[in-house]
C-alpha cells in the first residue's frame, strides 16, 4: 500500500496542508483530512473532491491527544486503511529572544512537536498492526537547521522535529515505515503572513539566493516524492526545500 494508499494529511486547512492534499488528490491518492479550523478544512476537501478522489475529513486538534488518536484511527478506519502521514499542522511566533516567555515555548511545542509526535505514534501503531508499511512525512523548517533571529522557540520545536523523524525513521525501519522530514524556508503562507514583517520579508529575500520565497505548491511536490514509491529507499533524511538558503554563505550585495 506504501506510495499508492491513502494518505492523512493535519493541518489541511490552508497553506502547505492545503497544497499537499491536492497534490496527493492529483496523484490520485484517497485522502483523509484533518485540521482544527473546519471551515478551511471543508474548502480542502470540497477541492480535492473536485478531482475524483476519496476524501474523509476530521475536525480535532492536534494538542488534544485523546482526540488526535482518536481522528487518526478514525480517518483510517473509512479509508480502509493508512499508507502515508503528512504531519503538517504547526503554528510559530517571531520575538527576540529576550522577550521570549516559557508561555511561548509551550504553546509552540504542543502543536510543533508533541501534537506531531502523537500523529506519528499513532499512524506508526495503524501501520504496524496492518503489516503493510507506510511512510510518514514531518513538515519541519530551515529553521531548525540554522540558527534564525525571533526563532528561539519555533526553530528549537523544529530542531526536535528533525531529531524525532530520525529517530523514528531508525526505529520503524524493520516495520517497513519510512519516515522523512521536509524543511521549507520561506513559503508564501497563511502562517508565514503572519509572522514575517516588511524587515522580515526584505532580509529575507537578500538571503534567500533564488531571491523569493517559495510556494506551498513547490513544498507539497516533495512530500509527494518523499510518501511515494520513487524514494522507497529514502528514510530518516530532511529534504530542504528552501531557495538554497541554507547552503548559502557570503551573497553577493
Amino acid at each position: 500500500m506504501t506510495g499508492s494508499g491513502p494518505a492523512v494529511i493535519t493541518g489541511a486547512g490552508s497553506g502547505i496542508g492545503r497544497a499537499t492534499a491536492l497534490a496527493f488528490a492529483r496523484a490520485g491518492r484517497p485522502l483523509g483530512l484533518l485540521d482544527r479550523d473546519a471551515d478551511g478544512l471543508g474548502r480542502t476537501a470540497e477541492a480535492c473532491r473536485g478531482l475524483a478522489v476519496p476524501v474523509e475529513t476530521a475536525t480535532a486538534d492536534v494538542t488534544d491527544e485523546a482526540a488526535l488518536r482518536e481522528a487518526l484511527r478514525d480517518l483510517a478506519r473509512r479509508l480502509g486503511g493508512l499508507a502515508a502521514l503528512v504531519n503538517n499542522a504547526g503554528i510559530g511566533t517571531e520575538k527576540p529572544l529576550l522577550d521570549h516567555t516559557l508561555d511561548d515555548f509551550h504553546r509552540i511545542f504542543a502543536v510543533n512537536l508533541f501534537g506531531l509526535f502523537v500523529a506519528l505514534q499513532e499512524a506508526a501503531r495503524i501501520m504496524v498492526e496492518a503489516g503493510s508499511g507506510g511512510s510518514i512525512v514531518n513538515i519541519a523548517s530551515v529553521a531548525g537547521l540554522r540558527g534564525s533571529v525571533g526563532r528561539a522557540a519555533y526553530g528549537s520545536s523544529k530542531a526536535a522535529v528533525i531529531n524525532l523523524t530520525q529517530v523514528a525513521a531508525v526505529e520503524l525501519a524493520p516495520h517497513g515505515i519510512r519516515v522523512n522530514a521536509v524543511a521549507p524556508g520561506p513559503i508564501e503562507t497563511p502562517l508565514v503572513a503572519a509572522m514575517h514583517g516588511e524587515r522580515t520579508r526584505a532580509a529575507w529575500l537578500r538571503q534567500v539566493p533564488l531571491r523569493r520565497y517559495g510556494t506551498p505548491e513547490e513544498v507539497a511536490e516533495a512530500v509527494l516524492w518523499l510518501a511515494g514509491p520513487q524514494a522507497s529507499y529514502v528514510s530518516g533524511q530532511v529534504l530542504v526545500v528552501d531557495g538554497g538558503f541554507a547552503a548559502a554563505g557570503l551573497l553577493p550585495a
